[in-house]
């Protein structure tokens, strides 16, 4: 596949945006409900704690790693005119990873009960052990339909069809929210674990119409004597490492925050899923528009072109994740008070507002992350971004048992922050190294800058609030509330966005002529 135009960069840019902003929106509602129906609770821990292990299964045959390995050499294929090959080589893919996920899967089932006892639930009581061990099997019923979905969004992706693929998980989303909605009134938090696996069968069936159109074609062979097949597991293999530290880092947390007490997995999931909605929307959307760029650089050898490209994005995550980070450390507790609507006391409130607080201080360099761990992939490597996640986990888990002695659930969200923030910065201080500079001065002006502003931004919010109280408008409801923060969001953002222009922030000037660089003009000749 050749290196889009500007027209179809700007389109799959859009649809990436709007499908993850759609998905958020969908799994808000779904949070929303759930909050109300099972809080910080034992149910929601069990749930928790079954679906990590099919998600391990997933992540390490068929997760992102998967896309870096497969679709370079499919649409190669594709490329050269050799149709035949490439559907030849995603059958074998698609058929070698669905047994192995079949494998898997039922080795996972068979040993459910052990793995939750022994492993990623010690401490839970044993009638959540049994609830758990009840939903794992279920949730790998999904684990089985992902291994062939996230081969065919490789495919689709191939052949520019990015609509599909964006659509995929809002689908997903709706199954899980079919599941809340319909099936937990009757079958409690089972009744989740099913909606997952609609959602599943959903992210599969609406790319399906995808595969029609570009006349699939499928083959029922394995395809183990295919040199190809083996080239793209060893592609795959630095990158899944990476993925699979990540996962098992997880299960490591959601078995210390076992420990804790009912409802410390609970909260430690619900911190997360809050300050990835930022997240993704601002850090792995700016990932996913910069890195066609960064290829397209890389492939001549621009070293120039590259390190403007990666500090502009980064620049840009700068002055959104800094003054997000800002207003949901000062803005967090009546969200989540709006968010849970209800469900939780004011302990519960305060148990996920810990993890919330610790995890929005890692938003930034979670964001960051997504730049530079492509920044080595868009050179071909996957083993330097594979040694620093593995470095930060570490770091991790050692401050997760360190910091959960005294700070409880809270703790391990920091030390989670913490690994994330040395492995940016190994990363970053690696590709100074290899690209000659990477505009450090730039990055720390406009760290400053956001930062100041961003300072703005939270004294207009908490002067907001005292007014607020000063008028007798706190505590009257959950509309008032929901009018204090739109009141005090609006206002804190005029007043960043003040502070920005005296500040003279150019940044996002600056990314909108990068999205809109000609990407099929020829690139300038190599920059040593």
């Amino acid at each position: 596949m050749g290196v889009q135009n500007t027209r179809q960069l700007a389109r799959s840019t859009l649809i990436v945006m709007i499908a993850f902003g759609a998905a958020k929106v969908v799994s808000l509602v779904q949070q929303f409900i759930v909050a109300r129906t099972f809080g910080v609770g034992s149910e929601w821990d069990a749930y928790v704690v079954a679906n990590s292990v099919p998600e391990l299964i997933f992540t390490l045959i068929a997760g992102g790693a998967l896309s870096f390995a497969f679709i370079p050499i499919f649409a190669g294929f594709l490329a050269q005119g050799e149709h035949q090959k490439a559907w030849k080589t995603a059958s074998h893919v698609i058929n070698s990873l669905f047994l192995l996920a079949l494998l898997l899967s039922a080795v996972a089932f068979v040993l459910a009960p052990w793995l939750v006892s022994n492993a990623i639930a010690t401490g839970f009581e044993p009638a959540a052990q049994a609830q758990t061990v009840d939903m794992m099997r279920i949730l790998l019923a999904g684990t089985l339909i992902f291994s062939i979905s996230g081969i065919l969004m490789g495919i689709l992706q191939s052949y520019n069809n990015f609509l599909l693929p964006a659509l995929a998980p809002i689908l997903y989303s709706v199954g899980l929210l079919i599941g809340v909605v319909f099936l937990t009134p009757s079958l409690g938090v089972y009744g989740v674990a099913i909606g997952a696996v609609i959602g599943a069968a959903l992210h599969l069936g609406i790319q399906v119409p995808g595969l029609f159109r570009v006349k699939a074609r499928w083959s029922p062979e394995l395809g183990l004597t295919d040199p190809t097949l083996w080239r793209i597991f060893r592609l795959m293999l630095p990158a899944l490492g990476g993925l699979a530290v990540f996962s098992v880092n997880w299960l490591i947390m959601n078995n210390l925050a076992s420990q804790m007490g009912e409802g410390a997995v609970s909260a430690l999931s619900w911190g997360w899923r809050l300050m990835q909605i930022p997240e993704t929307l601002i850090g792995t959307a700016m990932g996913t528009v910069i890195f066609p760029t960064l290829v397209a650089l890389s492939a001549v050898d621009n070293l120039r072109g590259k390190r403007e490209a990666m500090a502009g994005a980064i620049r840009f995550i700068l002055i959104v994740t800094i003054p997000a980070s800002v207003a949901l450390l000062v803005l967090g507790r009546p969200l989540l008070n709006v968010l849970e609507g209800g469900a939780f006391d004011a302990s519960a409130t305060d148990f996920v507002y810990s993890t919330l607080q610790f995890f929005t201080l890692g938003l930034i360099v979670q964001s960051v992350l997504e730049i530079a761990a492509r920044s080595f992939y868009a050179d071909k490597n996957t083993i330097i971004p594979f040694i620093t996640s593995s470095i930060g986990a570490a770091i991790n888990i050692v401050a997760a048992y360190v910091l959960s002695a005294s700070m409880g659930v809270g703790g391990l969200a920091l030390a989670n922050s913490l690994g994330i923030a040395v492995e940016v910065s190994i990363n970053l201080i690696l590709l100074r190294r290899r690209w000659h500079g990477i505009e450090e001065r730039s990055l720390f002006l406009t760290a400053a800058k956001a930062l100041a502003a961003s300072l703005v931004l939270a004294a207009v919010i908490l002067g907001v609030g005292a007014l607020w109280s000063t008028l007798g408008l706190a505590d009257r409801g959950k509309v008032f509330l929901i009018a204090q923060i739109a009141v005090q969001g609006v206002l804190g953002v005029l007043g960043f966005v003040a502070a920005a222009w005296i500040l003279r922030m150019k940044e996002l000037d600056e990314l909108l002529r990068l999205i809109r660089r000609r990407t099929t003009a020829p690139i300038e000749a190599a920059v040593p």
